[in-house]
């Protein structure tokens, strides 16, 4: 439902001041229906580009970001609340993801040939298949378009963008860019649209593939919106990410890294770390530094340098949050730190740690998007991976051992996640992929696989 009386009507709001940044008015069928088809006109063109030249393209939007990056972080920040800091990091990545497939995109989509057994030759030639419709969610308002569209863009096809309504000026800003850098004009369409609008996009003969960030439940009604109609999806869905600490691990590090992967985008983040696994040998040790670093998180103005944690980024998902805190407490966690909403202007929590985490506990398998981690008591090293497989989702992870060699075996073959980090944390790489198993969707973004998910592989021999 809309913040305002007109239901197609809405309002961005500020998370750290709770004050009206804009207010937009969704756009009905036959507008968005009109912009599909000016993007799939322009993609007949598009994908007759050679690969050199959309290369070109593409390696300037990440120009025409650098050049837009102080006021892009500016906006992100207002919008969604994440610190300023952040922003600029998050604008980086893009430029990054810019930067390797403007090149390496090009490898991966260059035509193969193979010799055939009776003679012959075989060439397999990357065909874009058309306009690629993209639903996406507010956490990271430039990345989460970049990581899909570029790639599209890449591989010769449209794209359109129904981004969450609460950060609707970085979409409209991400537009602009583009096109500043050189793509051509309705390649890349934003739509400002509602559900049942989304679901009639979703249907429209000109799209050719679905591609959604999300919730699980997003997933489950895009991935059976899309199979009625025959149509090819990606869904890199919701997570409750385990980093396991071993009993050899370095805990003074662990704690740090663990706290500072939970925090991260204000604890916004799909495959940040959300339940922490420690061997009961170094239970207390850990436990007893990882509160310690919690405590001392910065609450307040993401503008602010000294912030280390910034608000949630709407009033009903910090009520959400605090819910499933409560919820768990209520079936016998214990709140370590944290825990309450603070009584000031705007939608901040401050950084969490619970414990007695029972598998019947929120806290144990549902994911909580904000800065709450969930700590957890292992009998020992395979106890603890059990626990962190029981899940289920299965987007990211993280080990803590010192013996390296020990935490690949176990990232390798018994760790059931899309994607490990060792003694560290990371969120995304350009040339690594990127998305995971089981409840947390399926197909890979990044590192050459996002470019060759919505491109039909053709099959051409000759004698």
């Amino acid at each position: 439902m809309s913040d305002m009386n007109n239901e197609n009507e809405f309002k961005t709001i500020n998370p750290a001041t709770e004050e009206t940044i804009a207010q937009y008015t969704y756009i009905n069928s036959e507008e968005a229906t009109k912009k599909v088809k000016e993007s799939h006109n322009a993609f007949l063109e598009w994908k007759l580009t050679s690969l050199e030249e959309r290369g070109k393209i593409i390696k300037s939007i990440g120009q025409a970001l650098e050049k837009k990056k102080d006021e892009y972080a500016q906006l992100m920040t207002q919008e969604m609340g994440k610190l300023l800091s952040q922003s600029y990091q998050e604008i980086e990545l893009c430029i990054g993801i810019c930067n390797y497939t403007a090149t390496e995109g090009i490898k991966h989509l260059q035509d193969e040939e193979r010799p055939l057994y009776d003679g012959g030759k075989g060439t397999i030639h990357y065909s874009p298949i058309g306009v690629i419709y993209g639903i996406q969610p507010w956490n990271f308002p430039l990345y989460q378009p970049i990581r899909y569209s570029i790639a599209n863009l890449m591989a010769g096809n449209g794209v359109l963008l129904k981004h969450a309504k609460n950060v609707t000026g970085s979409a409209l800003k991400l537009k602009e860019i583009y096109e500043d850098a050189g793509l051509p004009k309705d390649l890349f369409q934003v739509l400002v649209i509602n559900h049942d609008v989304s679901d009639e996009i979703i249907a429209n003969d000109l799209v050719k593939g679905i591609t959604l960030t999300g919730s699980s439940g997003a997933g489950k009604h895009v991935a059976v919106k899309s199979a009625e109609v025959l149509k090819k999806t990606v869904l890199e869905l919701g997570s409750n990410d385990a980093y396991i600490v071993l009993d050899d691990a370095d805990i003074d590090m662990a704690a740090q890294i663990c706290a500072e992967a939970r925090i991260y985008n204000n604890g916004q983040t799909c495959v940040a770390a959300k339940r922490f696994i420690v061997v009961d040998s170094v239970y207390n040790k850990f436990k007893t530094k990882f509160v310690s670093i919690m405590e001392s998180m910065q609450l307040g103005d993401p503008t602010n340098e000294n912030t280390t944690l910034g608000p949630i980024a709407r009033k009903d998902l910090r009520e959400e949050l605090h819910d499933k805190v409560q919820k768990s407490v209520e079936k016998g966690a214990k709140i370590l730190c944290g825990g309450e909403i603070p009584n000031t202007k705007g939608y901040y929590y401050p950084s969490t740690v619970i414990e007695n985490i029972t598998p019947d506990q929120p806290a144990y398998s549902e994911e909580l998007f904000g800065p709450v981690a969930s700590l957890i008591k292992a009998k020992n090293n395979d106890d603890a991976m059990r626990i962190a497989n029981d899940s289920k989702f299965g987007l990211g992870g993280g080990i803590f051992s010192k013996d390296e060699d020990k935490a690949i075996n176990l990232a390798k073959n018994y760790f059931d996640t899309g994607m490990i980090h060792i003694n560290s944390y990371g969120l995304a790489y350009p040339n690594m992929p990127f998305g995971g198993v089981k409840n947390s969707g399926y197909g890979r973004e990044h590192g050459g696989f996002g470019i060759r998910e919505f491109v039909n592989v053709k099959s051409i021999t000759q004698k």
